[in-house]
C-alpha cells in the first residue's frame, strides 16, 4: 500500500530545513569547515564520491535519510535481492543483482557456460558460417535495454577488445541504420544476434527480417540461418519459429527487465568484444557494489546517497534536469545509457497503486563528454538561471598513451566543479578586466557579461581506472539509485507502459484508410506517404 510521502513528517521537516537553506552558498559552507570534503566523500566498490559541493549540510543528510527510514528503504531493498515482487505491476521479481552473483543458480552458470562456448568457438575458428568461413563481424540487433547498455559497454572498453572478432549494433526502425552497417560486411563471413525478450519487439523483428533477406539474397539457402543467426530471448520458441536453431538461442528471463539485462546473455556482444574473463570482471564490479548497497547504513550508502541528493534538487528545488559529464571519450555514450535507465524507470505520475501523484519523479537526464561539453552545453551550466545538477566521471589513470594529456583533462574536469561553486562575481571580472588595461567603464559593463553565479551543485565520481570492473560499478550504482528514488516516490520503477501507446498506434496507422476518423494533422502527414 502506498504512502503519502507528501504527509510524512520527515517530507514536512525537509521542506522547513529548505526554507532555512535554499539562500545558503556553498562557499561558505567550505569555509566554515576545512574538512567538508572529506566529510562528504565515500569509497565504495573501488569507486570516490565527492559530493561535497552540494547545497546540503549535515543536517541535511540526515533529513533525507529520515526520509528513507520513513519509507521502509532497507525492508524494500531486501526485497530486491530476495526476489520478492518488486515489479507489482507485472507481479514480477527484478532479480538483476543475480545476474552478478551467479554461483547459486543453476540457470545463469549454464547460460554462462554457453556463452563462453559460443565465443571460444568464434574465437578459435571453429563456428564457420554456411560456406565453411570463419566468423568475423557480429552484429547485434535489438533496441532499448537490448542495444543500449551492450553498445555502451563495448564503445567504453575499447581497449580490452580481443580483436578476433568486429562487433556492430542495430536498433533504429530507421533503414538507414541497418543499411550502414550490412555496407561494410559480408555475408559469408557475418553472424547476427537477435536481442529481443519477448521476440516481438517490432524494430528488432524488421530488422531481423531485413538481415535474413539480407544473407538469403547472397546465400539462397534457408539452412543458412542456423550458422548466422543466434537469439537471446525469453520466449525461445518463437525464436524458432523466426528460424534459428534452438541450439543457438541463449536464455534470457522474466525476472531481468530490459534495461537492466546487459549482466544476461544480452551482455553477449560485450563478452564477445572484450572476452568472457572480463565479462565476468564487469559482473564481478557490480556485484560489489550490490554487496556495499546491500550492507552499508543509509549514512554511509553510496546508491542511497546519490538517490537522496537528487531527491533534495527535484522535489524541493524544483530542478528539471540533470547532466552526466564524463570526461572520458570512452564513455560517450554513458548520457544515453542513464536516459533510458533513470527516465524509462521513473518517469512516471501515478503511485504503485495507480493513484496520482503530485510531485515530479525523475529528471531529465542528459550530456555529453568533457572537455568537448566545455565549448557547447557549460555555458547554460555557468549563467543561465536554471539549477542543473552534474555528475562529473573521471579516471585517475588513462587509458592511452598520453599522460600529460590525461593530466590536462583531469584539470579541466576538477576546474569546472569548482567554477560551478565559486562562480565569479561582477566585482572580480571587473577588476580583472580593469587589470587588462580596459578602461574603467567599459570593464564594468563588460564585467555584467562575464560574471557567473555559482553555487550550482556537482557530484564528482573518480575511478581509478576504465576498466570492466569499474564500469561494472558504476553502472551497478546508478541502477541501485534509481530504485532508492522509485521506492521514496512510491513508484513501480520496473515497469514502462508509456513506451507502448506510441507503438500501437503506429502499427494501426498502417491499415487506416480515408474513412477512418482521424484528426486533420494525422490524416494530412498520412496523406504526404500516400502520395508517394
Amino acid at each position: 500500500m502506498s504512502i503519502n510521502i507528501l504527509q510524512t513528517h520527515a517530507w514536512q521537516q525537509l521542506e522547513q530545513h529548505f526554507d532555512t537553506l535554499k539562500n545558503e552558498r556553498m562557499v561558505d559552507f567550505f569555509a566554515e569547515d576545512k574538512e567538508r570534503a572529506c566529510k562528504f566523500s565515500l569509497t565504495a566498490a573501488g569507486l570516490l564520491l565527492d559530493y561535497s559541493k552540494n547545497r546540503i549540510t549535515s543536517d541535511t543528510l540526515k533529513l533525507l535519510c529520515d526520509l528513507a527510514e520513513s519509507v521502509n528503504l532497507k525492508h524494500h531493498i531486501e526485497d530486491l535481492f530476495t526476489g520478492k515482487p518488486v515489479n507489482n505491476t507485472e507481479d514480477r521479481p527484478a532479480l538483476h543483482t543475480l545476474l552478478r552473483d551467479p554461483s547459486n543458480n543453476k540457470e545463469i552458470t549454464e547460460t554462462l557456460h554457453q556463452m563462453e562456448l559460443f565465443i571460444n568457438s568464434i574465437y578459435q575458428g571453429e563456428w564457420l558460417g554456411h560456406t565453411g568461413k570463419p566468423i568475423t563481424d557480429i552484429v547485434n540487433i535489438g533496441i532499448g535495454g537490448s542495444d543500449l547498455g551492450p553498445r555502451l559497454m563495448c564503445d567504453a572498453l575499447k581497449t580490452y577488445q580481443q580483436n578476433h572478432v568486429r562487433v556492430h549494433f542495430v536498433a533504429n526502425i530507421d533503414g538507414t541504420d541497418i543499411f550502414n552497417i550490412l555496407r561494410q560486411l559480408t555475408p559469408e563471413t557475418t553472424l547476427f544476434i537477435i536481442a529481443s525478450k519477448s521476440f516481438t519487439t517490432i524494430e528488432t523483428l524488421t530488422n531481423a527480417e531485413t538481415a535474413k533477406k539480407w544473407l538469403l539474397h547472397s546465400i539462397p539457402d534457408k539452412t543458412a540461418i542456423k550458422h548466422h543467426f543466434v537469439a537471446v530471448s525469453a520466449k525461445p520458441e518463437r525464436a524458432v519459429d523466426f528460424g534459428i536453431a534452438e541450439d543457438n538461442v541463449f536464455a534470457f528471463w522474466d525476472w531481468v527487465g530490459g534495461r537492466f539485462s546487459l549482466w544476461s546473455a544480452i551482455g553477449l556482444p560485450i563478452a564477445l568484444a572484450i572476452g568472457m574473463e572480463n565479462f565476468k570482471q564487469l559482473l564481478h564490479g557490480a556485484h560489489a557494489m550490490d554487496c556495499h548497497f546491500r550492507e552499508a547504513p543509509l549514512e554511509k550508502n553510496m546508491p542511497v546517497l546519490l538517490a537522496l541528493i537528487s531527491i533534495w534538487y527535484i522535489n524541493f528545488f524544483h530542478c528539471a534536469a540533470q547532466a552526466i559529464i564524463p570526461y572520458d571519450e570512452n564513455l560517450a555514450l554513458l548520457p544515453n545509457y542513464l536516459q533510458q535507465l533513470d527516465m524509462e524507470s521513473n518517469g512516471k505520475s501515478v503511485d504503485k497503486d495507480g493513484d496520482d501523484i503530485f510531485y515530479e519523479t525523475a529528471p531529465i537526464i542528459w550530456g555529453g563528454v568533457g572537455s568537448n561539453g566545455q565549448h557547447a552545453f557549460h555555458q547554460l551550466l555557468h549563467q543561465s538561471r536554471r539549477i542543473i545538477p552534474v555528475d562529473f566521471i573521471i579516471a585517475i589513470h588513462n587509458s592511452h598513451p598520453y599522460p600529460q594529456q590525461h593530466e590536462l583533462l583531469y584539470y579541466n574536469c576538477v576546474a569546472q566543479s569548482q567554477a560551478l561553486l565559486f562562480g565569479l562575481s561582477k566585482e572580480q571580472a571587473f577588476c580583472d578586466l580593469f587589470a587588462e588595461n580596459l578602461p574603467d567603464e567599459p570593464a564594468r559593463q563588460l564585467a555584467k557579461h562575464k560574471a557567473i553565479p555559482g553555487n550550482k551543485p556537482s557530484n564528482t565520481l573518480v575511478l581509478d581506472k576504465l576498466s570492466p570492473q569499474s564500469l561494472g560499478a558504476l553502472i551497478a550504482l546508478y541502477e541501485h539509485k534509481v530504485f532508492v528514488q522509485g521506492i521514496i516516490w512510491q513508484i513501480n520503477s520496473f515497469d514502462q507502459y508509456g513506451v507502448e501507446l506510441g507503438k500501437h498506434l503506429a502499427k494501426s496507422l498502417q491499415h487506416v484508410n480515408k474513412t477512418d476518423s482521424l484528426n486533420s494533422s494525422t490524416q494530412q502527414l498520412l496523406d504526404l506517404l500516400k502520395k508517394q
